[in-house]
């Protein structure tokens, strides 16, 4: 069912990109929306939209957790500017976004596009909906508000295309970071392992004494390729990952080989039944002491938050062994896509999206970092905090699992090979299927 059910949306998301690009459209520019500052969102509630509705549909999976928190919170902080417009908080939960792409994907091309919805930067952003021709400029609103400045540049070239900017990102996630038990290894005097050789000594030590070493779940695609990501990133190094996108190194070179074995090897060191856990349940196996260490998105920040915990008190956190000084990152944006039915309140969100207070009244709880390089005011903690400056001063590199190395039709043939590669357990095999997919997307030659 799994195969099926991946199948039909990679041949779903390929249909569609094909009718679009024949079918293309005229992108709208301009804005008949009220203009705001910098720092805030726009004032004032009235509307002038396609069918006279006075909505605003916002589409995402944040469903759990501090995803559904900081949703809210960044709802509430449109609502007290905009009041009388009603918000209507499309989400769909389910397979770390999977479920909600390929309702997104029926959509769009039914010619029913959410006013705005989450998309990663990057070449999901763009190789899915962009060059679909589904997606207006958004130049006009970044002139207005004068973001152009307030965004990293490595991000601003990922929602961009031929000089124009297509959505507005709101966060920015690390994917390379491993959380581990405080009181496990404070018990059992180990070192924090920084490398792929240490973390195997310390696993080896936790597994004599009884104690599961390292928390894994492949029961979601996007949970088990971020670990795959920090493997091939501490293997490869960080030019070396990028290349695999731009064709300069192959996918079945002897070092993503190499990696595939790293990645074997540390899941034997796993929990038996990773294929029914999630990255939650991860989660809840560290904080309870079942787990000793955990690769994970920082989005495992919010949900422990959310429970009360506190960072470098209640657990550990470090980055991916073979890692250090890489930033693996995931930003969720949000565009203004063609036919969109409420186009003023859509620009009107966008502003809030933008917008320092919107940012920050989002992050804290979602247990991101803001895209904006002047928010991260207020009560972040100690982790969030510590991000904001990684992310200022070490290498950034984009993650595939979620989309923003290669385009979806390579992510989703990536997900299914890595998933029979953790039953055949052939690391050359996998690596020559991974090179294939690298060539019937455009990616390698």
């Amino acid at each position: 069912m799994f195969f099926v059910r991946k199948i039909a949306l990679a041949l779903l998301v390929m249909s569609l990109l094909f009718i679009t690009a024949c079918g293309g459209g005229t992108q709208q520019t301009g804005n008949s929306g009220q203009s705001s500052s910098t720092n805030t969102p726009a004032t004032g509630s009235d509307s002038n939209n396609t069918n006279g509705e006075n909505k605003v549909e916002i589409f995402s999976w944040w469903t759990t957790g501090g995803e559904a928190t900081g949703l809210a919170a960044l709802i509430d902080t449109f609502k007290k500017t905009y009041p009388d417009i009603e918000v209507i908080n499309a989400t769909v939960a389910g397979s770390a976004g999977s479920n909600a792409k390929a309702v997104l994907a029926t959509r769009m091309q039914g010619g029913d596009p959410p006013d705005l919805f989450q998309v990663h930067a990057g070449a999901e952003l763009n190789g899915s909906w962009v060059e679909a021709g589904k997606m207006e400029s958004l130049n006009f609103l970044y002139e207005e508000e004068g973001w152009n400045e307030k965004f990293p540049k490595e991000l601003l070239e990922l929602i961009s295309k031929d000089g124009e900017i297509y959505s507005v990102p709101l966060n920015v996630h690390r994917g390379n970071t491993m959380w581990y038990n405080k009181k496990i290894f404070e018990d059992n005097n180990l070192k924090v392992p920084e490398t792929f050789e240490e973390f195997f000594d310390v696993a080896t030590k936790l597994q004599e004494k009884g104690i599961t070493p390292f928390g894994y779940g492949s029961k979601s695609d996007g949970d088990a390729g971020i670990v795959f990501d920090s493997v091939l990133v501490g293997t490869l190094g960080p030019d070396g990952y990028k290349q695999l996108f731009t064709g300069e190194k192959r996918f079945d070179s002897p070092e993503v080989i190499q990696a595939m074995e790293t990645y074997l090897k540390m899941i034997s060191f796993a929990n038996k039944d990773h294929a029914a856990r999630l990255n939650q349940d991860l989660g809840d196996m560290l904080l309870d002491g079942k787990v000793a260490m955990v690769i994970a998105g920082d989005w495992l920040n919010g949900y422990f938050t959310s429970l009360g915990k506190k960072p470098d008190v209640d657990y550990g956190f470090a980055v991916a062994p073979g890692n250090k000084g890489v930033y693996m990152f995931i930003s969720d944006t949000f565009g203004l896509p063609i036919g969109a039915k409420h186009r003023d309140n859509t620009i009107k969100f966008l502003k809030v999206i933008g917008s320092v207070e919107g940012q920050d009244n989002f992050n804290r709880l979602k247990g991101s970092i803001p895209a904006r390089i002047d928010a991260g005011h207020g009560d972040y903690d100690v982790y969030l905090k510590t991000q904001m400056e990684n992310f200022k001063t070490h290498t950034l590199t984009p993650s595939f699992a979620h989309g923003s190395a290669a385009k979806e039709g390579f992510v989703v043939q990536e997900k299914d090979i890595m998933k029979r590669f953790l039953v055949e357990k052939n690391p050359q095999k996998a690596a020559q299927a991974l090179q294939k997919a690298a060539e019937e997307n455009g990616v390698s030659k």
